[in-house]
């Protein structure tokens, strides 16, 4: 398989050949940025976590570039950020003993640029080599463009594919815009309350982030501690930490389906819950 973006790194962790981790596959993410894949995508690094049947693949589309930095990475370079930010992914894919990682090292640019094939390509053959059970994307609705960006070029090459090699679960889940406003008959729930040691140095490797100013390991704590509270109003809580997710399977099965028209039906029916609600009370 050949992968069109010249400085692409690919990692192995228990170091097999790189087409069998791929073939080992069952759960795969395709994240937009180092760190992403671990705030979005945990279901599955805590399933496949030291199993010998189930493997976890990651894929970071972008090279890293252009992050925000402070503190100890304040006179960082770009070339030096995202070379740091490499290297903390390799970290988190050894904590979390991913199948395999690929960087494909794409600048965010290029990634957002729908006429540029590339990501899609490169997604497609990786895809089709791993026929994972289960994908995670980046949410259709989510806050940051790069993110709504990879989601659409991950579905693209998805729907590239022959409807027999298209996962049997996709999801798309929350990173810079949560999804709790879906309607809960839609909403999917990940239980994550295994592993919080894991959850932590997971997200804590990613120290250029988090001393550069962002504090992404306690917010996604902090979310999916929220999540899992506030799930049943009426019910005692059931997990300590939620992660919710859209299903994107309707898209990967129709490959006419609009996409627009698909994320626009979920904030009608959010939009109805909430006049039903007011018409009834008031």
């Amino acid at each position: 398989m050949s992968i069109i973006q010249p400085n692409a790194d690919v990692y192995i962790p228990d170091g097999v050949a790189f087409e069998e981790a791929l073939q080992r596959t069952t759960h795969l993410a395709v994240g937009a940025h180092q760190d992403d894949l671990e705030i979005m995508a945990f279901d599955g690094i805590l399933k496949c976590f030291e199993q010998e049947n189930m493997w976890f693949t990651g894929i970071v589309l972008t090279n890293g570039g252009g992050s925000p930095r402070d503190g100890d990475f304040k006179d960082t370079t770009d070339e030096e950020m995202q070379e740091i930010r490499r290297q903390e992914q390799k970290k988190a894919a050894d904590i979390g003993k991913y199948g395999a990682l690929i960087q494909l090292d794409y600048p965010s640019s290029v990634v957002k640029n729908d006429i540029q094939t590339g990501p899609v390509d490169d997604l497609e053959a990786i895809i089709e080599l791993a026929k994972p059970e289960v994908v995670y994307l980046h949410n259709p609705a989510d806050k940051h463009e790069t993110h709504v960006a990879s989601f659409l070029r991950a579905l693209a090459a998805i729907r590239n594919l022959p409807r027999d090699m298209r996962p049997d679960e996709a999801y798309g889940c929350e990173v810079w815009r949560d999804l709790d406003w879906l309607p809960d008959e839609y909403k999917i729930a990940f239980d994550v309350s295994a592993q919080p040691e894991l959850q932590i140095a997971l997200l804590e490797v990613f120290e250029s982030q988090i001393s550069g100013g962002k504090r992404y390991d306690l917010a996604t704590l902090g979310r999916r501690r929220a999540n899992a509270t506030y799930y049943a109003s009426h019910g005692t809580d059931t997990a300590t930490s939620m992660i919710y997710a859209m299903d994107l399977m309707p898209l990967v099965k129709d490959a006419g389906l609009d996409i627009k028209l698909y994320v626009q039906g979920h904030i009608e029916r959010f939009g109805e819950k909430v006049e039903d609600t007011l018409d009834r009370l008031g």
